[in-house]
Parts: C-alpha cells; sequence; structure tokens
C-alpha cells in the first residue's frame, strides 16, 4: 500500500473515530463550556499528545500483545474508568460558585494541567489497543519504514486536533458560551455524571 492510499484511510477512519461520542468528547465539552476556550483547546491539546502513547506502542507491535492480553486489558480499564471516576466525581461537586465564570476568584487548572488531564483521557482509553489494531492491520506492513510511521503519527494527531478544535470553537462562540455561563456548574455536573456512567460502563463492561 502505498503512502497516499494509507493517509487516505487513516483520514477516513481516524476522523470517525475522533468524531464519536466518548470520553474525550465530554471532557473537551466540559472544559470549554466551563472555562472558556483556552482551557478547551489545551485539554484538545493533551487528548491528542495522549495519541502518541497508543501510536507508540503499536509501532512497536505491541497493540495485539495487549489487546489480546486479558491481564493488560483489565489494568488499563481499572486505570481508565478511575480516571473517568474521579473526573466525573469533581465535576458533580462543582458548586454555583466555582462554575460562575465571571468570579475571579475562581481557581482554574494551570495550562500544564489542562494538557495533562486531557492526555491522560486519551492515554488510558482501554478501547484503543483494540482500535489502533484494527487500524494498523489495514495500513501497516511488515517492512514499513520509520518514515512512512511518522507521517501517519503525525497526520492522525492533526486530525484529532483539527476536529476538537472544531468542537472547542463551535462551543465557545459568543452566543454558545454566553448561554452557558451562568449556568455552567450545572454542565459540569451533568458532564461529570455522564463521566462517571462512562467509568463505570468502562470498569464493569467485559
Amino acid at each position: 500500500m502505498d503512502i497516499l492510499q494509507g493517509l487516505l484511510i487513516i483520514t477516513t477512519i481516524h476522523l470517525l473515530a475522533a468524531m464519536s461520542p466518548g470520553p474525550d468528547f465530554l471532557l473537551a465539552s466540559q472544559q470549554t463550556l466551563v472555562n472558556g476556550k483556552k482551557a478547551g483547546l489545551l485539554v484538545s491539546l493533551g487528548i491528542t499528545l495522549g495519541l502518541s502513547i497508543h501510536i507508540l506502542y503499536s509501532g512497536l507491535g505491541l497493540a495485539a500483545v495487549i489487546a489480546n492480553s486479558v491481564t493488560a486489558l483489565w489494568i488499563i480499564k481499572i486505570l481508565g474508568g478511575s480516571y473517568l471516576l474521579y473526573l466525573g466525581w469533581k465535576g458533580i461537586r462543582s458548586t454555583a460558585t466555582q462554575g460562575n465564570l465571571e468570579n475571579k476568584n475562581v481557581k482554574k487548572h494551570s495550562n500544564m494541567k489542562n494538557i495533562g488531564i486531557g492526555f491522560l483521557c486519551n492515554a488510558l482509553n482501554p478501547k484503543a489497543p483494540i482500535y489502533f489494531v484494527s487500524l494498523f492491520t489495514v495500513v501497516l506492513s511488515p517492512d514499513i519504514s520509520l518514515f512512512e510511521l511518522s507521517i501517519y503519527a503525525v497526520w492522525m494527531m492533526v486530525i484529532q486536533m483539527s476536529w476538537f478544535s472544531v468542537v472547542v470553537l463551535l462551543l465557545s462562540s459568543p452566543p454558545v458560551y454566553r448561554r452557558f455561563k451562568s449556568v455552567s456548574h450545572w454542565v459540569d455536573r451533568v458532564m461529570g455524571a455522564a463521566m462517571i456512567g462512562l467509568g463505570l460502563k468502562v470498569i464493569l463492561t467485559r
């Protein structure tokens, strides 16, 4: 398979995967509606950087090993599910004072913490090994060069960041942002409850 054909396949599959509702989408939406565009973009950057972990072990041929290891998947499920529960718990504890974006005393996450939150959310996704096995089985070949693998990796990250940037920009547009600003603590609570639901589903689903 030539590199252009591989890029076309990756573009189609990975864009659809990025657009599907999941923990990454919930987190980026929550941070944008509650903390604004900058926080949403930083979390999105973290989510994008989290892809590097999956791409790295996939390139080393470990994705298939992880996907077929009951123990490895169980550990990832517990870690990923627990992290979603932690984020959800923080969300549902949001108060009107904490959620009011006009309050200058609101404690916001640092830039690095926003990136870290997004990074962990993506890196601990237990569905990722299976997804990357499926994707790279189609695209990669045993004799693929490091240069080609790097191009695929960078392109996937470009797709990921582009999609979430669109989501963040739409949610942070003045009409949407103004509508949610006064009830941002309820957004935090609802998104937090959704994350808890996802976390429980991740942990309990076989």
